[in-house]
């Protein structure tokens, strides 16, 4: 790891974990309804599984993303899958409304807000690495900056789907804390990214008289 990165701030490790024998198909939504954690039964047009559905798009597109990256950014890969941990942690948090009646399953499936922390933390040793940001980039610098770019326009998404269920009451502000910084670390990644990976951003430029520039096309 890194210099001075001890403790929560280290390389995160996730423990394996044993998965039971489930069944994939069940029937129980084929008429439009699918249960939450708490055992409700609510409509698949019901807010909470807009938010489930993106923030199971943002793990997706996390993994793609991953995928794309260097082998040599190990610390990089290590913080994305522990990401994509804590986003199933939040879908446990946002499928177990805080008016469940049964409070272990609340209690069970509480937010860490612990983490909006560390990912702060990997920001500021991340940014203490790049170059200042003195223009707007577009999203470029490689594959894996893309599709981390990518990745943060999705969490954006998923941001704004937990907004109503916050306002509601029916789910912690932590989510959307957590989320809201993700999309930062999520930028601060991709250029994180180009750097490691040598690659170029592409700055934005003013409208004027359009020209293709040498070595923009690819070989």
């Amino acid at each position: 790891a890194p210099a001075g990165m001890t403790g929560m701030y280290a390389i995160p490790v996730v423990p394996k974990v044993q998965v039971r024998d489930v069944k994939i198909y069940t029937r129980g939504g084929d008429k439009g309804k699918s249960s939450l954690y708490s055992g409700e039964r609510r409509p698949k047009s019901d807010p909470v599984f807009c938010a489930l559905g993106d923030t199971d798009e943002l793990s997706a597109a996390l993994g793609v993303a991953v995928e794309f990256c260097s082998p040599n950014m190990p610390l990089l890969h290590s913080q994305i899958e522990w990401v994509q941990c804590r986003l199933l942690d939040i879908g446990a948090a946002v499928a177990t409304p805080l008016s469940t009646e049964d409070k272990r399953k609340v209690e069970r499936t509480t937010f860490d807000e612990s983490e909006i922390e560390r990912l702060e933390s990997w920001i500021d040793d991340m940014e203490a690495e790049l170059p200042p940001l003195t223009n707007f980039v577009l999203y470029s610098g490689g594959k894996c900056s893309t599709l981390l770019h990518l990745a943060r326009t999705i969490c954006r998404r998923a941001e704004r789907s937990v907004t109503p269920l916050i306002d509601a009451g029916e789910i912690p502000d932590s989510i959307s804390r957590y989320l809201n910084r993700l999309s930062d670390f999520l930028f601060v990644a991709a250029r994180y990214a180009a750097l490691k990976e040598g690659r170029v951003e592409t700055a934005y430029r003013k409208g004027g008289t359009f020209q293709v520039r040498a070595g923009s096309l690819p070989s």
